[in-house]
């Protein structure tokens, strides 16, 4: 894969612009995403499942700028979606409703009935209560829900507890012991209109064999639903594939589209992924400026004026981003070990401990890496600070495709009293 993110003329760049070029315009932090690696990301996952019937729902929360939506929606992606606020960004993004898939636990019944007013691709169900709920707008509504059952496998997704979804003991999905009453219910609901199952073990999973687990459960519980009169037409495998982030290693994609096959390729069901770090992840990069270059008694410390409110993923998940200087250091520039960390008054707004960043010190800038999910959308406003721009590249030319919204204005959504 051609790198996006890459030093020319000792300048860090997204694909033709360098990124202080954009610092010097909108100021720092800033998000800063590259079309062509969206594209790119895209077009590789697509190409591992070609012969197979397949639908790619980009999983909207991953990074839910419009803008990020549009361009993988023009690649061919829908979306999958697990609110009513993304079901409105998804649409205004110009993805048909036909190709909406609804995800999560605590869908409202005012949610669920937009949905189905919108005639979406189907409703991913979680629970016995929500089928009783669908069932229940369906029918006020005068039609038939299209439903996928999500089952839980009690499969340990090998990833961090806080996204691992796929384990017994986790809010997710209908568990062995409940999937009869969950089928003999579907059955007998009249405005359900069932097409199989869903799947979602947990996110970042980087060890595949947990997915052919998953997957071969899967295969073994539509061969015998099947046998019990159930149509089974469609197969919703989640996503949770990994991106490699700082030290870390990844099998090949083309290892997971093989399980895929060897597991559930010949059941002549339609699949669908919902993928969204894979597309999104290595896709952007964080771009912020150093404001203090810290020495302590034991260590040196790179102060930044982007902070945890701004990239929750380290202080969240003990993530490890990889951190580069945007300034290239001359050859031969001695460096030492310095810990990165945010401005916000919290002992976890850290990006990491132990970085080289040769030739970086105040005023500086760096861009931290594999920031395009989960980033700038779990973003917020904690410390009363601004939400940061994003900017999407294309070439040698940059678009803000969110600008910079100031405590001010933040204030101005407020209710006044007294």
């Amino acid at each position: 894969m051609t790198e996006v993110f890459s030093y020319q003329n000792g300048t860090l760049c997204a694909e033709q612009v360098p990124l202080e070029s954009i610092a010097a315009k909108i100021g720092s932090p800033f998000y800063c995403y590259s079309k062509a690696r969206l594209e790119t990301n895209y077009k590789n996952f697509a190409e591992a499942f070609q012969g197979l019937n397949v639908k790619i729902f980009y999983a909207v929360k991953a990074s839910a700028n419009v803008a990020i939506i549009r361009t993988l929606a023009k690649c061919g992606a829908g979306a999958d979606i697990t609110s009513a606020g993304e079901l409105e960004r998804a649409l205004h993004a110009g993805i048909k409703p036909d190709q909406i898939a609804y995800s999560g636990v605590g869908k409202s019944a005012e949610e669920i009935a937009e949905a189905l007013q919108h005639k979406i691709h189907q409703i991913n169900v979680e629970s016995i209560p929500e089928l009783r709920a669908i069932n229940q707008v369906a029918g006020k509504l005068g039609v038939k829900a299209a439903i996928t059952l999500r089952v839980n496998p009690d499969v340990d997704a090998r990833t961090n507890k806080k996204i691992s979804t796929g384990d017994l003991g986790t809010k997710f999905g209908i568990d062995s012991d409940h999937l009869d009453e969950a089928m003999g219910l579907i059955a007998s609901l009249p405005h359900l209109d069932f097409k199989g199952f869903h799947v979602h073990i947990g996110s970042h999973v980087y060890d595949y064999e947990p997915f052919r687990e998953a997957f071969t459960k899967l295969a073994d519980m539509v061969r015998f639903w099947r046998g019990k009169g159930f149509t089974i037409s469609r197969l919703d495998l989640g996503g949770g594939v990994g991106i490699p982030y700082d030290g870390q290693s990844l099998a090949p994609f083309a290892d997971y589209a093989a399980i895929v096959r060897e597991t559930v390729g010949d059941l002549g069901c339609e699949l669908s992924f919902e993928p969204g770090r894979r597309l999104v992840g290595d896709a952007a990069v964080l771009v912020a400026s150093v404001i203090y270059d810290k020495q302590g008694v034991s260590k040196r410390f790179l102060i930044l004026d982007a902070g945890m409110n701004d990239l929750v993923r380290p202080a969240m998940y003990e993530a490890r981003h990889s951190i580069m200087p945007v300034r290239q250091a001359p050859n031969g520039q001695q460096d030492s070990l310095v810990d990165v960390v945010g401005p916000v008054c919290e002992t976890s707004d850290t990006f990491g401990s132990d970085y080289h960043l040769a030739g970086v010190g105040q005023g500086d800038l760096v861009a931290i890496l594999q920031a395009g999910a989960y980033g700038a959308s779990m973003s917020s406003n904690y410390n009363g600070r601004p939400l940061i721009p994003e900017i999407l590249v294309s070439g040698d030319q940059y678009t803000v495709i969110r600008r910079r919204i100031s405590v001010t204005e933040q204030i101005g959504w407020e209710e006044k009293a007294g």
